[in-house]
C-alpha cells in the first residue's frame, strides 16, 4: 500500500498516511480489471475538510489499492481555507467541503466541473475534557461567566453552525478563541486550554476517550451537509470521478457512517442550495 504523498508544505496542510479498507467493491469509472482494480493512473489531489481526515485517509488507501498506478495526495484544512486555496490556483482535482455554502464559493467562481453531490451530514456536539471540570451539561452552560469556550471562526462551516445554535438557544457565547478548523477547536479541549469546544459529533467519536461529548437539542437546527465535486481544471478527470464514486458508493457511505457521519439529506446537494446551517 502506498502512502498518500505530501503536498507543498508552504501552501498546504499536512497529509495523513492512507490506510486501506477491505472487502469493498471497485469504483465504477476507469478501466477495471477482473480483480476489481483499474489501470487508470496518475496523482490525484483531494482537498477535504479537516473533519474528514479519518474517513478520507481510509478511503484514499482503498482507492490506491483499486488503482495500483494512482497516488492520492490529501490536503486537510478548514473548508474556507481550502476554498481560498483553490480560488488562488492551488492544484486540486477534488474538493470535499463541510458545507454547501463554502462549496458555493468555488462553484460561483466557475471552478467546478458539474454539480457538487451531497455525501454526508454532521451535527455539533459540546466537547469537554473527560472529567468535565466545568460541569457543562447544556448549551446554556457555555455562556456562564468565566467559562473558557472555543469555537470555529464564523467563516468556517462549524463556526456558522455554532452561530445557528446560539440563535436557536437564545444564548450569546463569548469564546476565548475562534479557530480556523474544527480540528484546532478539538485540540484546545484535548490540551486543557478550554473548558469546552463546539465540534462535530464525528470529532468527539474519533477522539476516543480524550474528550467527552455532550449532545444538545439546538444542534439539530444546525445540521451541515458535506458536498463533493471535481475541479474544472483537473488533469485527472477519470480518477476524480472514480474517487467521488467511491465516496458516494455503499462502501464509502458505510465508512462514513462508521465514523459517525449521517446520510446526506438528499441524493444530490447542489452548491447553491441550503447550507443546512
Amino acid at each position: 500500500m502506498k502512502a498518500a504523498r505530501a503536498l507543498l508544505p508552504a501552501l498546504l496542510a499536512p497529509v495523513m498516511v492512507a490506510a486501506g479498507l477491505s472487502g469493498c467493491a471497485p469504483a465504477s469509472p476507469g478501466a477495471a480489471a477482473s480483480d476489481g482494480t483499474s489501470r487508470a493512473s496518475g496523482t490525484l489531489t483531494v482537498f477535504a475538510a479537516a473533519s474528514l481526515k479519518g474517513t478520507f485517509t481510509r478511503l484514499a488507501g482503498e482507492f490506491e489499492r483499486r488503482h495500483p498506478g494512482a497516488t492520492v495526495m490529501l490536503n486537510f484544512a478548514g473548508s474556507s481555507d481550502l476554498a481560498t486555496q483553490i480560488s488562488q490556483g492551488a492544484p486540486a482535482d477534488v474538493f470535499a467541503s463541510a458545507d454547501t455554502r463554502t462549496m458555493g464559493r468555488v462553484s460561483d467562481a466557475g471552478l467546478l466541473r458539474g454539480q457538487a453531490t451531497g455525501f454526508a451530514s454532521n451535527v455539533l456536539e459540546i466537547a469537554v475534557p473527560p472529567d468535565n471540570p466545568a460541569s457543562v451539561s447544556s448549551f446554556g452552560d457555555l455562556s456562564r461567566q468565566g467559562m473558557k469556550v472555543v469555537v470555529c471562526a464564523s467563516q468556517v462551516p462549524c463556526g456558522a453552525a455554532a452561530e445557528t445554535a446560539e440563535r436557536e438557544a437564545g444564548v450569546a457565547l463569548t469564546p476565548v478563541s475562534e479557530e480556523s478548523s474544527v480540528a484546532d477547536v478539538l485540540g484546545k479541549v484535548v490540551s486543557g486550554e478550554a473548558d469546552a469546544g463546539l465540534v462535530y459529533a464525528t470529532d468527539v467519536k474519533s477522539a476516543g476517550g480524550k474528550v467527552r461529548g455532550i449532545p444538545f437539542p439546538q444542534a439539530r437546527k444546525a445540521v451541515v451537509t458535506y458536498p463533493i465535486a471535481a475541479i474544472a481544471e483537473s488533469r485527472q478527470q477519470e480518477l476524480a470521478d472514480a474517487f467521488i464514486a467511491l465516496v458516494t458508493s455503499n462502501e464509502g457511505q458505510q465508512t462514513l457512517q462508521d465514523a459517525g457521519f449521517g446520510a446526506p439529506p438528499s441524493a444530490s446537494a447542489g452548491p447553491e442550495g441550503s447550507s443546512g446551517q
